[in-house]
C-alpha cells in the first residue's frame, strides 16, 4: 500500500468485487436534489473523489455531465473500468489531483471523504472548483433499528473499531467560521437525508459485510467464519429468514457547501 494511506485501505484493494456487489447505490430523490442544488447542467465537469468501483459515478449518468473520477487504489480501478468505463478515470489522491485550477463545476465525495487527509483535500477542492461551485459529501448510513441490522452492526463493529468514521464529524469544523464562511473558503454545510432500501440477493448481504476494509485484511478462514455468522443472523430473524432477496434499509445523507466567491483556500 502506498505511503500515507490508512493501513486498512488495503482491505478495499482486496475486496473491490465484494464492494461492488454488496454496497448500496443512491436514491433518485437524493440525486435530483444534488443536481438542482449544485446547479449541474449538461456538459458541466463534475469531479468525484475516491470513486471506488463507480457506484456514484454511474448514478450521475442522467446528469449528462462530464464525470471525472479520481481513485488511487488499483483494485477499485480494475472493477471501475469493467462497470463504469464511460467516465474519465484518473489515478490520483484526493489531496493532489492533476486537474486545472477552477476547472470543475462541482466536487462530490460519496462514502469516501472520511478517508481523506484534511485539510489538504479541502484546499485541493477549493483550488479545482470554479468560484461559486459546490461540494457534496455523501454517506449511506445503515438503518440499525431492526434486530437483524442491529446484529450485523455489532458484528461489523467488533472487527472495525480502528477505522476512520464519518459519524465522528470532526470534518464539520472545516466549514465553520465567522460570517458563515469557514477557514478554507467554503460556506456553511447544508444537510439533507433520504431514506431508501437496497434490494440485495441474500449472498450480497454477506458481501456487504466482507467489503468492510478492516474485514478485507483478515485471513480467509476468519472471513469465512464471519460469513457464516452473517448467514446465521439472517437465518434466525423472522423478517428475513428464508428470503432469497433482502431489503436492506439505509439513510443517505448529503452535506453540501458552496465555494465562496472571494475567500482564499485557507491557512
Amino acid at each position: 500500500m502506498a505511503e500515507g494511506f490508512h493501513p486498512a485501505v488495503a482491505g478495499f484493494d482486496r475486496s473491490a468485487e465484494l464492494y461492488e456487489r454488496g454496497r448500496p447505490g443512491y436514491p433518485a430523490d437524493l440525486l435530483e436534489y444534488l443536481r438542482a442544488t449544485l446547479e449541474i447542467r449538461p456538459g458541466d465537469r463534475v469531479l468525484e473523489l475516491g470513486a471506488g468501483t463507480g457506484k456514484f459515478t454511474r448514478a450521475m449518468r442522467p446528469w449528462a455531465a462530464r464525470r471525472i473520477a479520481v481513485e488511487p487504489l488499483a483494485g477499485m480501478r480494475s472493477v471501475f473500468q469493467k462497470v463504469s468505463g464511460d467516465a474519465d478515470l484518473v489515478v490520483a489522491r484526493a489531496e493532489a489531483t492533476p486537474l486545472r485550477t477552477g476547472s470543475v463545476r462541482a466536487v462530490v465525495a460519496a462514502a469516501s471523504s472520511h478517508w481523506f487527509h484534511q485539510p489538504e483535500t479541502i484546499r485541493e477542492i477549493h483550488r479545482v472548483l470554479r468560484p461559486g461551485g459546490g461540494l457534496a459529501l455523501l454517506w449511506n448510513r445503515r438503518d440499525e433499528s431492526r434486530p437483524w441490522t442491529k446484529a450485523l452492526a455489532a458484528l461489523i463493529e467488533s472487527e472495525s473499531r480502528s477505522l476512520p468514521r464519518s459519524r465522528h464529524e470532526a470534518w464539520r469544523a472545516l466549514f465553520e467560521g465567522p460570517g458563515g464562511v469557514g477557514p478554507y473558503g467554503f460556506g456553511a454545510l447544508v444537510s439533507r437525508s433520504f431514506d431508501h432500501v437496497d434490494h440485495l440477493p441474500r449472498d450480497a448481504v454477506v458481501d456487504r459485510v466482507l467489503s468492510i476494509s478492516a474485514i478485507g485484511l483478515l485471513s480467509p478462514d476468519r472471513q469465512a467464519g464471519l460469513a457464516d455468522q452473517v448467514r446465521a443472523i439472517l437465518a434466525d430473524d423472522p423478517e428475513v429468514a428464508g428470503k432469497s432477496e433482502i431489503d436492506f434499509p439505509y439513510r443517505a445523507e448529503a452535506f453540501v457547501a458552496r465555494r465562496d466567491e472571494d475567500a482564499g483556500p485557507g491557512p
